[in-house]
């Protein structure tokens, strides 16, 4: 006999639109937050908790803003992507009819207002200084899919998502707690930003043929296929041919060291790729995953040599 399940109506909507907001990818904002204070420490500062946590609300505000902008802006390049994957071509919730566009609109707009409201506290408490870095970072995160820039659309979208994320992020951080920028934290920055824009590529192969489409104009579409892969494999190696000249010019050797450990994971995503493994529907999955990997283990292992400095401070 066959029995059914009742689901409450509320939960499953509750469960959809957490669903839509794609939150397991918040926690690079927390990693990222997380390093530019361990820098912050290691050069000298002290630790402001109050300050830390509330850097931490602007930056996952802004994220969950971008995530819920996106579904919506990016609904009709979602719809023509017949070969979505874990990490690309969106939720799927609007796409399927789950919920209403209008809904990613509103949480989109809502958590913008919390992330701007958080940056003029900061500014207040800090520096209205700290309003160029913060507002920067909320306005590349909107604009990156919604009109009348969209960033994606105009060759920019890499590129933005790059300083935004791996740049901008633990940047925040540094400044909130020294009130200072310094070369160290722009060094410590430099070969995240490479992986980053190597794993944005990584995601925008499933994506080609359904931007290409709707006039979504990514790299890899622009470029094609074939020389975005060969500027994924140069973003991959270039991450750590740059990790000798960030030594010379200061960072620290003992995590720059760190930084070379998952270098199997990097060679072993160049010699898929150069066997062709873009091209493939059924490989885009773990090529975006392990790229994801890769760049989430370098800011991991940045972040920890950091601690670890401090430890022997």
């Amino acid at each position: 006999m066959r029995t059914s399940i009742n689901i409450n109506p509320v939960w499953f909507r509750l469960f959809t639109i957490i669903k839509l907001g794609r939150l397991h990818f918040l926690s690079s904002g927390v990693l990222l937050n997380c390093l530019g204070v361990a820098i912050a420490i290691y050069s000298g500062a002290s630790l402001d908790l109050s300050i830390f946590l509330l850097g931490q609300l602007v930056i996952t505000s802004t994220q969950i803003m971008t995530h819920y902008s996106n579904e919506y802006y990016d609904l009709d390049a979602d719809t023509a992507n017949l070969t979505p994957t874990n990490w690309s071509g969106g939720s799927r919730v609007l796409v399927e009819g789950s919920l209403p566009p209008q809904v990613a609109l509103h949480i989109a707009l809502f958590f913008g207002a919390v992330a701007l409201c958080g940056n003029l506290i900061l500014a207040v408490l800090i520096s209205p200084h700290i309003l160029f870095i913060t507002l920067s970072a909320l306005l590349l995160s909107w604009f990156y899919s919604a009109p009348p820039l969209q960033l994606h659309s105009r060759g920019f979208g890499e590129l933005s998502a790059t300083i935004t994320v791996t740049a901008l992020t633990p940047l925040t951080a540094y400044v909130l707690q020294t009130h200072t920028i310094d070369t160290l934290i722009l060094l410590a920055v430099i070969p995240l930003c490479i992986l980053q824009f190597a794993m944005l590529i990584s995601i925008e192969f499933p994506d080609e043929a359904g931007d290409r489409r709707v006039g979504k104009n990514t790299l890899v579409v622009r470029l094609g296929p074939q020389k975005a892969m060969l500027l994924y494999s140069g973003s991959i190696m270039m991450a750590y041919l740059i990790l000798p000249v960030i030594v010379l010019m200061g960072f620290p050797t003992e995590v720059a060291l760190l930084l070379i450990l998952p270098l199997p994971l990097a060679l072993v995503l160049l010699w898929k790729v150069w066997r062709g493994n873009w091209k493939s529907p059924q490989k885009w999955n773990s090529l975006a995953f392990y790229t994801i990997v890769l760049l989430m283990s370098t800011i991991s292992f940045e972040l920890v040599g950091f601690v670890l400095l401090i430890g022997f401070l």
